[in-house]
This record gives C-alpha cells, sequence and structure tokens, in this order.
C-alpha cells in the first residue's frame, strides 16, 4: 500500500464511527416511530459512544479534516437533536398538540444552533470547558428519562418531559459553562473521597443502571446553572459586604472629623 492509498484509508476511519453514530440516530427514529422507545433511548446512548470515539480516532490517526467535522455536526443533529425530539414527542408530548411539538422542534432547534456556534468558536474557547449544555448530554437527558420511566413508572412523566424540552433547549444555546473533561488525566493523584465516590456510583448502577444514568446526566445538565447562580450570588453578597465596610470607615472618618472639629471649636 502507498503512502497515498493509506492515508486516504486513515481519512476514512473517523468517518466510518460517525456514519455509526448517524446509523444510532436514524435508527432511534425507526424504534420511536414503532413505539419501542427504550430501544429509541439506547440508540441515543450509543450514538454518543460513537460521537466520542470519532473524535478520539481523528486526533490518534492525525487525519481531523474540515469534511469531518461537518459530517460529525450533521450526524450530530440528527442523533442528538432530532431524534430525541421525536423519541419525547411520539411518547409523551403528543397529548399536548401544539405545545408539544412545538417543545420538540424548540429542543432540535436550540440543539442544531448549538452546533453551528461551537463550530464557529471552539477554537477561541479554552479545552476545559464548553460554552452552554452539549447537545450529546441533552439528548442523554431525554434518553435517560425514557429508559428510567420504561423500568420505575414515576408520575406525570408528561409534564415533567415537556418541561425538561424547553428547559435543555436553553441550556444548549446560554453562555453557562461546563466542564469538558479534556483536562482531566487519571494519571495524576486524587483524593481518596473521589475513588469512593466512584466505586459508590459503581454499586448503584448495578442494582439501578437506568436511574444511576439519569442522575448523572440530569446533575451535570443542572450543574452549570447551579455554579453559576451560587457565583453570582457569592459576588453580590461579596459587594455588599465590601459596601458595608465601606459606608462603615467612611462613617468612623465623619465622626472622627466631626469630633475633631468639636474639640477646635
Amino acid at each position: 500500500m502507498s503512502p497515498r492509498d493509506k492515508h486516504a484509508y486513515i481519512l476514512v476511519l473517523p468517518s466510518m464511527f460517525t456514519t455509526g453514530n448517524l446509523f444510532c440516530g436514524f435508527y432511534s427514529l425507526v424504534q420511536s416511530f414503532n413505539h419501542d422507545f427504550e430501544k429509541a433511548a439506547y440508540a441515543i446512548m450509543f450514538a454518543g459512544l460513537f460521537d466520542v470515539l470519532d473524535g478520539r480516532v481523528a486526533r490518534i490517526t492525525h487525519s481531523t479534516s474540515k469534511f469531518g467535522v461537518e459530517y460529525d455536526s450533521i450526524a450530530d443533529v440528527v442523533s442528538f437533536g432530532v431524534a430525541p425530539a421525536i423519541l419525547a414527542y411520539v411518547w409523551v408530548l403528543q397529548p399536548f398538540g401544539n405545545v408539544g411539538w412545538t417543545a420538540a422542534f424548540f429542543f432540535a432547534a436550540c440543539g442544531a444552533l448549538r452546533l453551528a456556534r461551537f463550530n464557529t468558536i471552539s477554537e477561541e474557547l479554552p479545552k476545559s470547558y464548553f460554552l452552554g449544555l452539549p447537545i450529546p448530554m441533552a439528548a442523554n437527558v431525554v434518553a435517560a428519562t425514557a429508559i428510567t420511566y420504561h423500568d420505575v413508572h414515576f408520575e406525570h412523566p408528561h409534564v415533567i418531559v415537556l418541561l425538561t424540552m424547553f428547559a435543555l433547549g436553553l441550556l444548549m444555546v446560554s453562555s453557562i459553562r461546563y466542564r469538558s473533561f479534556k483536562d482531566f488525566d487519571l494519571k495524576h493523584r486524587r483524593s481518596f473521597f473521589l475513588l469512593v465516590t466512584l466505586v459508590t456510583i459503581l454499586a448503584f448502577a448495578a442494582v439501578h443502571h437506568e436511574v444511576t444514568l439519569l442522575v448523572i446526566f440530569a446533575y451535570y445538565a443542572a450543574w452549570g446553572p447551579l455554579r453559576e447562580g451560587a457565583v453570582a450570588l457569592n459576588r453580590i453578597i461579596f459587594q455588599k459586604k465590601k459596601g458595608g465596610i465601606t459606608a462603615k470607615a467612611e462613617i468612623g472618618e465623619w465622626a472622627s472629623h466631626e469630633g475633631h472639629s468639636g474639640d477646635d471649636g
């Protein structure tokens, strides 16, 4: 095999994983229309696995390209935008009528906008975080909710999913920062508490894997706005404390000045 042929072969590898991502998204759509929502949800999660692998393979083989970026975005729109939107609509949103399909479309549209913005500004952002909730994670929240409901029938799934679709859409197009974990290195020393946490998660996943998946994905989605809210609250408290200290200092200075003036009189 000539170097040119070998290079052409390597360029195909990440595209094959992207095709696997697209296949899972299409398969999810088919299963949603067949009302097999559990299979549709798991297909979305497998699409996420292919989405991770295509980027890793491209970097390992040094075969990143503009074509690969564009193809990956198209596959992501199908697998993480349209597929979970259709899953949610066919599963529980149809009874809401126009509001139901609007919520599904809002999710898909925000996902497409999130991908377009990411492709535009990704090179300008640090690798340690994402701007806005990543679309695969938003799709996994919807998929994990469907899987959990298949085994644990919680109350009012229609209302929960309706509100979740709007909330996830807003988080995807927001400016809230989310940790990317690209800088997370397991070779470095970590606290003992982290190991205990991982063991606890694995133990719970062995008993209720469907609930564990939902908790993990929902926690990641909610952690962004909760962290931003905590930072904003701390900033307000700090400003108030700083303002109070400044006001006390000014009062003290004024009182000292008045007392000094009285002595002069």
